[in-house]
């Protein structure tokens, strides 16, 4: 998949300026549990073009921090919505009831997303990043 993401995709993910996907994220994907850490992918063919995820706060179980990674050809084309809502619904069933992300200021296509699809979303500043609290749907 790091073949189909722009510098600009990497740093609006991993708030870094990395060329590729990072090993410890691949590592992370690796570890996932189904429960408190969980993650689904788009595919196009054996191709993955989008990553949704969420880790459980071990601090608030009834939170997890939520992140999305969309391939630049399939962006603006809803799958990072659709990754959202499916991971949505598994959360729910899993005792979560609200997401945190944060989002860097530039990334005005996951703001709009937010803002549009998350009505009840509440917004903290921090530096170059929004940090949002996003309540799930009962």
């Amino acid at each position: 998949m790091s073949d189909r993401l722009s510098s600009a995709s990497l740093y609006t993910r991993f708030f870094s300026g990395t060329p590729r996907v990072p090993e410890y994220y691949l590592g992370m994907l690796g570890r996932l549990d189904h429960w408190d850490r969980e993650a689904l992918v788009g595919l196009d063919g054996d191709e993955i073009v989008g990553i949704a995820e969420y880790v459980r706060d071990t601090t608030r179980p009834c939170r997890a921090d939520i992140a999305v990674l969309v391939a630049d050809p399939w962006q603006r084309r809803g799958l990072g919505s659709v990754l959202i809502g499916c991971l949505t619904q598994l959360a729910g069933r899993r005792g979560i009831t609200g997401f945190d992300a944060d989002v860097v200021l530039t990334n005005r296509p996951a703001l709009l997303f937010v803002h549009h699809g998350w009505p009840a979303a509440r917004s903290t500043r921090d530096g170059g990043a929004a940090h949002f609290t996003l309540p799930l749907a009962t």
